[in-house]
């Protein structure tokens, strides 16, 4: 598929072309014309997460005990939520791993979101942010595992409950847990990426009524791909925590 360059993909490239060609640099890579390096999904990113940083800041400045605002009240109400969710899936005193839980619904679901919005993209519709964020919930589940219960402990979870079953136990696991990443990264990027080709066909056909119908489903599948992610997050959390098996 060839990709067109948005106009904030060409203002990075034209802004920030230096400092991302030393960080390719720094991981041994090139970027296959140095006068772009920036791709529509990174500058997008960037944007999600520029809009994030400054979004909350000012929103944390507003709040107030006595005075809430209808903002605080739906982040509120929002940290509740996931923080039922989390228990509800097993995880124990989940209230303090929501700041990450809430942190991975919200950059996902603005991901999704901002492909909405005429002349931008919804960076999830490129396979490495997916990619990317399975990773970060792959690296980090395992690593609350580990922390919890100890290398050894945790380790032996993959040898199954009886361990004469060890030898067939083991790479069952290992290619249990290296397929979820895979799933994860599927299931959001098939999501996106089909839900804005569809929007983009008829888009091509009508300019009213039936992409406003679209829209909105892509609006519902964004609010909906944002919390099956969160969720199997808080899953796969819930089991590398378990002291039993």
């Amino acid at each position: 598929m060839h990709e067109h360059e948005l106009w904030i993909t060409a203002l990075c490239n034209q802004l920030l072309a230096g400092p991302a060609n030393a960080i390719l640099g720094l991981v041994g890579q090139h970027a296959h014309d140095p006068a772009k390096p920036w791709s529509n999904f990174q500058s997008m990113q960037l944007l999600v997460f520029v809009i994030m940083i400054v979004l909350f800041g000012v929103v944390k400045s507003s709040f107030s005990v006595d005075k809430p605002t209808k903002l605080q009240h739906l982040l509120e109400s929002l940290y509740q939520f996931l923080s039922g969710q989390s228990d509800e899936v097993g995880i124990h005193h989940g209230s303090k791993l929501v700041p990450f839980f809430g942190t991975m619904f919200l950059f996902v679901l603005f991901c999704n979101l901002i492909g909405v919005i005429p002349g931008f993209e919804s960076p999830t519709m490129f396979p490495p942010v997916p990619l990317g964020l399975a990773l970060a919930t792959f690296l980090f589940y395992n690593w609350l595992g580990i922390k919890k219960q100890g290398p050894i402990r945790y380790a032996a979870h993959f040898m199954g409950p009886i361990p004469a079953m060890a030898p067939i136990m083991i790479p069952i696991e290992i290619v249990s847990h290296l397929a979820r990443p895979l799933s994860l990264t599927v299931r959001l990027y098939a999501n996106m990426f089909a839900g804005e080709q569809v929007t983009l066909a008829f888009l091509g056909l009508t300019y009213v009524a039936i992409p406003a119908v679209f829209m909105g489903l892509h609006v519902f599948v964004s609010f909906l791909q944002a919390y099956i992610f969160t969720l199997m997050t808080m899953i796969y959390v819930s089991s590398a925590m378990e002291s039993e098996h």
